[in-house]
């Protein structure tokens, strides 16, 4: 049965990621956030997910991926087991608002599968809530089972809550370097994801580049494939049974860096980009977008005429 996942989500071909995070959409030294500040949660209830669906349909894109939270206690759905375990009411952690849910039911109009992102650390950046998951700067002390234990039940609350509206998980954060993940530590993610949907593609990350498209646990359902540049083609469709998948950048931002996470405007031509998804493909992977979004859900015109051109 999981083939058949597999299958459908190399099949959909290419599809958009969003950062939207408390420390992006929510600050004024981004462009994301339009120069407003508000509360998390009036943050999140500003999220307009018919126009963001009408944009996918728009560009083309088979599936969208949106990060739940990264490093703080800032998530875009409630939370009974987080606010249990960090001693937070509604609102103040976890949003009032379910975006995961309102977002999957317009994406559903358009055929468009959803993706959710989640992490490995926890709201490390927090001191007082990320101790009381256990996990806290410095990172390279590693992480432990005991917050493995709770910050799974949190996983679990989302995965068993949206059963089969969610096609896979991508869990950042599970290096096995710099955090000290093992087998023992990795599985109980893939597990719970699975409690949720049984054929929910799941990847755990284990950095930019590592082992370019192969896995970082042995039961991996696609490669999480996390790069800087549109430059790698996978040598082949599996990796380890895994869907050869990436996942990076598109946006440039006038930094003169090159390409930056959720950030605006082209690191790469049209031209390019319509070709490296192209090639990609016909070697058996899935590229995913990495693209800016502002605070209310719209889009830089300029990556969604880019990518419409896959389409096209």
């Amino acid at each position: 049965m999981i083939r058949e996942y597999q299958d459908r989500f190399y099949n959909r071909k290419w599809g958009v990621f969003n950062h939207f995070l408390n420390g992006i959409q929510n600050n004024p030294a981004y462009k994301n956030s339009k120069g407003i500040t508000t509360s998390f949660d009036e943050l999140v209830h500003g999220f307009n997910v018919e126009l963001l669906a009408k944009n996918l349909h728009q560009m083309g894109a088979g599936y969208y991926v949106i990060t739940i939270m990264q490093g703080t206690p800032h998530l875009i759905a409630p939370n009974a087991t987080f606010d249990e375990i960090a001693g937070t009411k509604p609102g103040e952690a976890c949003s009032t608002r379910d975006l995961v849910l309102d977002i999957s039911n317009e994406l559903k109009k358009y055929d468009i599968d959803l993706f959710l992102y989640f992490t490995g650390d926890g709201p490390y950046k927090d001191n007082d809530i990320g101790s009381k998951f256990g996990f806290i700067e410095p990172r390279q002390v590693g992480v432990t089972k005991p917050f493995v234990d709770k910050w799974t039940k949190v996983l679990e609350e989302y995965a068993v809550r949206y059963g089969e509206r969610i096609s896979g998980w991508w869990i950042d954060g599970c290096y096995r370097d710099f955090l000290k993940y093992t087998d023992e530590l990795l599985e109980p993610y893939y597990l719970t994801c699975k409690k949720g949907n049984p054929n929910a593609l799941v990847a755990l990350n284990a950095g930019v580049g590592v082992s370019k498209f192969g896995t970082n646990f042995r039961l991996e359902d696609f490669t999480c494939g996390e790069m800087n540049v549109f430059e790698h083609v996978p040598e082949r469709r599996f990796y380890d049974n895994a869907q050869a998948h990436i996942l990076a950048p598109l946006g440039a931002d006038d930094t003169g860096i090159g390409a930056t996470w959720g950030s605006f405007g082209l690191a790469a031509t049209k031209e390019h980009i319509v070709d490296y998804v192209d090639r990609v493909h016909a070697a058996g992977g899935v590229v995913t977008f990495d693209i800016g979004v502002y605070r209310d859900g719209s889009y830089d015109p300029a990556q969604v005429d880019a990518l419409s051109a896959i389409r096209r």
